[in-house]
């Protein structure tokens, strides 16, 4: 049974006030018309819902649930229009996903903005690429930052910066002269230095780079807050984005090689295209842009 809305609405004002003349009054209406509604609603339903005693009234058991019902209903509708009328920057969940590199950058000043605001939740996901592009499409996050513009017709972006490849030393070690400096340090790997290795080694040794599968591994790991302490340690070198360097604890026992043709990748802020993103989203697109050219600024 499908209740009419406006006949329910009387009712529960009917009920509410407790007199037929005042709740005409309240509803702009005739008290025949009054009656009419609480006719129709017990005609709807097939029960009287009111027990008359001379001009006072009270509900009937099947009154009192109806009764009960249509309060509910004008609270969640009260509900309803408050949540519409707000958009409130600091209540809500927002999911991102990023890179393992940029989720060390970023993580610790999500926390300072979940201890501003106790009404604000972040998620965070270090993810692949595709995977990304995959939850934005899906919904299941409400941001990405990925190393390329968008290519998907139903995904949308802004270039927010770039992360440099960079190659890590130990403190201690000199600049190699070639690549077989490095290959007698041997690589630290990790799921993503494969690549890498193909884009740094192979744009800054093109006559000796022999291709990721035949460099020589000295270890591999794959949590990227763990990748540099071997490096630390002075067991080899390793390639990460510059943002998975400058967090990492060890810092002052690592070198950062410069080299003849660095290596940038773009990064752009993804989120799903028509969508008009709510305060907390774009206040914590605000804070990724911050902490991004803050860490840009404070590069040698």
């Amino acid at each position: 049974m499908t209740l009419n809305a406006q006949w329910l609405n009387t009712f529960v004002t009917l009920c509410e006030i407790g007199h037929f003349t005042r709740a005409a009054a309240s509803l702009n209406m005739t008290q025949p018309g009054v009656s009419q509604h609480l006719r129709k609603l017990e005609e709807q339903v097939g029960q009287p819902l009111v027990s008359r005693d001379g001009k006072s009234f009270v509900p009937t058991p099947a009154g009192e649930a109806l009764l009960a019902i249509g309060q509910r209903r004008r609270e969640e509708e009260r509900q309803l229009r408050e949540g519409l009328g707000q958009d409130d920057a600091e209540t809500g969940e927002v999911r991102i996903g990023t890179s393992g590199s940029l989720a060390l950058l970023l993580y610790p000043r999500f926390l300072d903005l979940m201890a501003q605001a106790p009404g604000l939740t972040v998620t965070l996901e270090a993810a692949p690429q595709r995977r990304i592009e995959d939850g934005v499409l899906a919904g299941e996050l409400d941001l990405g930052i990925a190393d390329h513009a968008p290519r998907r017709a139903r995904l949308d972006g802004q270039r927010i910066g770039e992360d440099e490849l960079c190659l890590i030393l130990p403190a201690a070690a000199p600049p190699p002269e070639d690549l077989a400096a490095l290959q007698r340090l041997g690589f630290i790997a990790h799921p993503d230095g494969f690549a890498h290795a193909d884009e740094l080694l192979g744009a800054n040794f093109p006559d000796d780079y022999p291709g990721a599968d035949r460099l020589r591994q000295r270890s591999f790991i794959n949590q990227i807050g763990q990748i540099p302490d071997p490096v630390a340690r002075g067991l080899g070198y390793t390639i990460l984005p510059r943002s998975g360097v400058e967090t990492c604890a060890q810092r002052d026992r690592l070198r950062v090689v410069p080299l003849a043709r660095p290596i940038r990748h773009e990064l752009w802020l993804v989120h799903r295209r028509g969508r008009v993103l709510p305060a907390r989203i774009r206040r914590i697109i605000e804070d990724i842009r911050d902490t991004l050219a803050g860490a840009e600024a404070g590069r040698p």
